[in-house]
C-alpha cells in the first residue's frame, strides 16, 4: 500500500517572499509561515504556542508569491513534507524539513501597501483553490433529533 504525504496549513507569513530566479525560467520562492494555538494550562492561564514552518514554491506559484504576499499575509496551504540533506562545511551531515507547495490560496484582505489591488488568485498546480467560504453556523441543539445517536 502506498503511503500518504500531505500537509495543511493556515498561517501568517512571517516575512517577504523570498524569490531566485533560476536557470532555464526556473523560479522558486521560500516562505516562513506562523502557526498558532491557544490553549490554557493546568493553572487556568492562556498559553500560546507558534510553530514556524519553511514553504517552498516553484514557478508559477512563485510569481503570484512575489507579486501578492507580504510579511503578515494569511494563506491556506496544501502541500506535502520534503526533506533536503547536505553536508557542511564542518563535514556534519545536516537535514532540514521543509513543505513543497501545492497549492495556496491567499485568505483575509488586502496586503497593506496595495490599496485597489485586484483579488489575487489562487496558486495551483493541478487546478485552481476555490475562494475561501465561511460555513454557515449550525446550531448543536440538544433537542429532539432524528439523528441514531
Amino acid at each position: 500500500m502506498a503511503g500518504v504525504n500531505k500537509v495543511i496549513l493556515l498561517g501568517h507569513l512571517g516575512a517577504d517572499p523570498e524569490v531566485k530566479y533560476l536557470e532555464g525560467d526556473k523560479v522558486v520562492a521560500n516562505l516562513s509561515l506562523a502557526t498558532s494555538e491557544a490553549y490554557q494550562d493546568r493553572n487556568g492561564n492562556r498559553v500560546e504556542q507558534t510553530e514556524w514552518h519553511d514553504l517552498e514554491l516553484w514557478d508559477q506559484q512563485a510569481k503570484i508569491a512575489e507579486k501578492y504576499l507580504k510579511k503578515g499575509s494569511q494563506i491556506y496551504v496544501e502541500g506535502k513534507i520534503k526533506s533536503d540533506k547536505w553536508t557542511d562545511e564542518q563535514g556534519q551531515n545536516r537535514k532540514k524539513m521543509k513543505i513543497r507547495v501545492l497549492s495556496f490560496t491567499m485568505v483575509g484582505g488586502k496586503p497593506e501597501g496595495m490599496p485597489g489591488a485586484p483579488a489575487a488568485p489562487a496558486a495551483s498546480n493541478a487546478m485552481p483553490s476555490a475562494s475561501p467560504v465561511t460555513a454557515p453556523m449550525v446550531s448543536l441543539d440538544e433537542g429532539d433529533d432524528d439523528l441514531p445517536f
